[in-house]
C-alpha cells in the first residue's frame, strides 16, 4: 500500500485557506484545485509498502515519536513548485515550525526499517492547486492575496494510505496524538480499547 506520515490542520486553519482558494479559484479556474478535506502537511512520504510489513513499520515510527512534543506551526505564505522562477506545476500554502527534527527522526527510522527514503529537503507546505502544463506563477499568487496568519498545535500524527482515483482518497491507518508534554499516546484502533 501507498503510505505516507501527516499532519491535519484544524478546521479554522482550513477556513482560513478556504477563503483565499476560493479567490484563486475564480481567478483561474483551469487549475487542479485540491480540497479542503485533502489539504495536508506531509511529513514523509514511505511510497509502496508491502501489506505485511506495515505493522512493524508503523511501530517503528511510533518509537521515532518519543520525545516529540506537539509543535506549534503557523501557515506562513505561499509558494510554489519547482521553486525558481520559471513556470509552476504545484501552488501551495507554506508552514512554518520546528518539524526539522521530527522529519529527521520519521525519516532515520523508516530507513533503519528498510524503506528507501528520497534525499530530498523537506519544504513543509500544504498543497492547494497543480497545474498541466505548468504555469507562471505570478497572476495566481496574487489572486490568493494576502495570506492567512494562522497557527495551531499540531498534536495529532496519521501514517495515511494513498488511494489515487478514489473519492475517499486518504485513509488513516494509524493515528498518535503529541500531547504538549511531549509524551506521546497511540490512540486505539477502532474496535479496540
Amino acid at each position: 500500500m501507498r503510505l505516507f506520515v501527516a499532519l491535519w490542520p484544524p478546521e479554522e486553519v482550513l477556513a482560513a485557506l478556504g477563503e483565499a482558494v476560493h479567490r484563486g479559484r475564480r481567478h483561474e479556474p483551469g487549475l487542479r484545485w485540491t480540497r479542503s478535506g485533502e489539504w495536508h502537511l506531509t511529513l514523509l512520504f514511505l511510497g509502496e509498502v508491502a501489506d505485511e510489513r506495515v505493522p512493524g513499520i508503523a511501530d517503528a515510527l511510533e518509537n521515532a515519536l518519543h520525545g516529540h512534543p506537539a509543535p506549534r506551526l503557523a501557515l506562513d505564505g505561499w509558494g510554489v513548485f519547482p521553486r525558481n522562477d520559471g513556470p509552476a506545476s504545484v501552488f501551495w500554502a507554506g508552514v512554518a515550525g520546528p518539524l526539522d527534527e521530527l522529519v529527521h527522526d520519521l525519516t532515520a527510522v523508516a530507513r533503519m526499517n528498510g524503506v528507501p527514503i528520497a534525499s530530498r529537503p523537506f519544504v513543509p507546505h500544504l498543497t492547494l492547486a497543480r497545474a498541466r502544463p505548468s504555469r507562471s506563477p505570478g497572476g495566481i499568487l496574487r489572486a490568493l492575496g494576502d495570506p492567512p496568519r494562522v497557527g495551531w498545535r499540531a498534536d495529532r500524527v496519521d501514517l495515511v494510505q494513498s488511494r489515487p482515483g478514489r473519492a475517499d482518497r486518504y485513509r488513516t491507518a494509524r493515528t498518535w496524538r503529541l500531547p504538549w508534554d511531549g509524551e506521546y499516546q497511540r490512540v486505539p484502533e477502532r474496535g479496540t480499547s
